[in-house]
């Protein structure tokens, strides 16, 4: 089985090759002090294998200017956009929130308009909160001219309430998914996931956020206005030739002429900071990326520390106090500041796929107004039982490739009928290793129950890795092992997938179908 990898790069893109070295050198550099942890340097080494990677420290500390010029490039200021919160309608005890999947236009690429796609506005969509044990019913509308999906990325729902392709839906026809909100505190969000189209559609703008409440100590402790404390953030990292044409796959990927903007909210920062106004001393942030396939490092510009208080899957047992936060494609993590002074914060994009956007950005200035002294963060936020996998079931997982097909298991995923099948049962308790057989970057997502790490590449997970995980990083020849449980839902016809979160690599193959029965 030969190894994708990365193309001959068209001259013309000269500058992107010394962009990569920034790239590399800024990653190093952020995990470098306290908060630092395996993945984090590994990652920074994007789609190289691990011997590559043991060889490459360094080259870092040469490189590190680079890195620092490329966020001092801003020329211009604009205020962060946060996404309206959709309001439901509330009846018989049901929460009824509307969506609809359109075309539109919006300026990717600054100054230059393009073809876009939207959840009831021409890109992205608004952000909806959903509360632990409520029933939520979603009436969304396909007005895109093709099929589509939504998926509840991270969301425990009924499988066929999951919106995975089983459930694709034509134009002009609504798909209304129900169901009791079971999730603890946590930061999800919703997108495509038809066949083939997933990678096409999101990178148009097909993409929200969803916000879960609970009434947790933690969460009563913690920031929760939204759009004064409690901050979205979502990251994407696009690619676009000079006429706007936004490109999702291989051949638009390798064309000529492309720029890889980084957008925050919709807004393209390349070559502005946005601004923020804290009007609350303690501020917390919920970190998104939405990228096909780039990596989003988020640090603060002047090297101080963060406090993480979730991953994927919600809350850490304590805040950790960390110097950067990595997200492959899909992930999610929250953070608070305790704000006394500005801060800026950073995004480092790291290119995941073939080609993609590098460099460190000052993407958001926030100015601290708070006048409000907020209370210590609490010393527990959530009690996380780690698994004894002792009698749990094992399997192997193996990412592979055929030239330019992506695989599970050795089958292709392009169809419901082509993709391997992973049968489990109710109450089933299984420890996967998933194995990567290809030297190119994967980032693993299951759908239906969240996971936890129980190694990365051999080794055992430590900080804010402790957390839970539905989304992570399997860098090429490495491996991680990852513990689940499948609780409440089963369905002899409806499947969940599990696949690799890099959009194109799913849409060339790399997704299985879960089927989890009756015991």
């Amino acid at each position: 089985m030969a190894d994708i990898t990365e193309p001959d790069r068209p001259t013309s893109d000269a500058g992107s090759r010394s962009e990569k070295k920034t790239r590399h050198t800024k990653a190093g550099r952020a995990f470098g002090g306290k908060g630092m942890h395996r993945r984090g340097f590994l990652g920074g080494m994007a789609g190289v294998g691990l011997g590559a990677v043991a060889g490459a420290g360094g080259a870092f500390s040469l490189l590190a200017e680079a890195g620092r010029n490329r966020a001092s490039a801003a020329t211009a200021t604009a205020t962060l956009t946060v996404p309206d919160l959709l309001e439901g309608t509330t009846s018989d005890g049901t929460t009824t929130f509307t969506l609809e999947a359109k075309t539109g236009t919006a300026e990717v690429l600054s100054g230059v308009t393009s073809d876009t796609m939207g959840y009831n506005q021409s890109f992205l969509g608004p952000t909806m909160k959903w509360t632990k044990g409520d029933t939520v019913l979603l009436d969304i509308t396909n007005s895109l001219g093709e099929d589509t999906t939504v998926h509840f990325h991270g969301a425990h729902v009924p499988a066929k309430m999951d919106g995975g392709p089983q459930v694709a839906f034509a134009d002009g026809k609504t798909w209304s998914p129900t169901f009791t909100v079971k999730d603890d505190a946590k930061t999800l969000w919703y997108h495509p996931h038809a066949l083939g189209t997933t990678a096409k559609q999101a990178v148009h703008g097909l993409a929200g956020m969803i916000i879960v409440e609970d009434d947790s100590t933690a969460s009563s402790n913690l920031p929760s206005t939204y759009g004064t404390d409690d901050i979205p953030l979502i990251f994407q990292s696009l690619a676009t030739d000079s006429g706007g044409d936004i490109k999702y796959n291989l051949t638009g990927y390798l064309s000529s002429g492309l720029s890889f903007p980084l957008l925050l909210n919709g807004t393209n920062v390349d070559d502005t900071t946005l601004t923020f106004t804290a009007t609350k001393t303690r501020t917390r942030f919920r970190c998104l990326n939405a990228s096909p396939s780039d990596i989003i490092t988020i640090q603060r510009g002047d090297g101080g520390t963060l406090h993480q208080i979730a991953t994927d899957q919600g809350y850490l047992t304590a805040a950790a106090e960390v110097t950067s936060i990595r997200l492959v494609a899909g992930a999610r993590a929250e953070f608070v500041l305790d704000l006394s002074d500005a801060v800026t914060l950073q995004a480092v994009v790291t290119t995941g796929w073939v080609r993609g956007g590098s460099g460190t950005y000052d993407v958001l200035a926030v100015t601290a107004s708070g006048t409000d002294t907020p209370d210590d963060l609490p010393s527990s936020l959530n009690t996380i039982d780690r698994y004894d996998t002792g009698d749990f079931t094992a399997r192997t997982i193996t990412l592979g490739q055929n030239g330019t097909t992506m695989t599970i298991n050795g089958s292709a995923g392009t169809s419901m009928s082509s993709m391997a099948m992973i049968s489990t049962t109710l109450g089933a308790k299984e420890i996967w290793t998933i194995k990567n057989n290809t030297q190119l970057e994967h980032s693993f997502h299951l759908h239906d129950v969240p996971y936890q790490l129980v190694s990365v590449n051999g080794e055992d997970p430590t900080g804010v890795d402790l957390g839970w995980f539905d989304t992570y990083e399997v860098v090429g020849g490495g491996s991680i092992e990852i513990a689940m449980e499948f609780t409440d839902f089963a369905d002899d016809t409806y499947m969940y997938m599990l696949h690799c979160h890099l959009l194109q690599h799913e849409d060339e193959g790399m997704m299985a179908s879960l089927m989890v029965t009756e015991s």
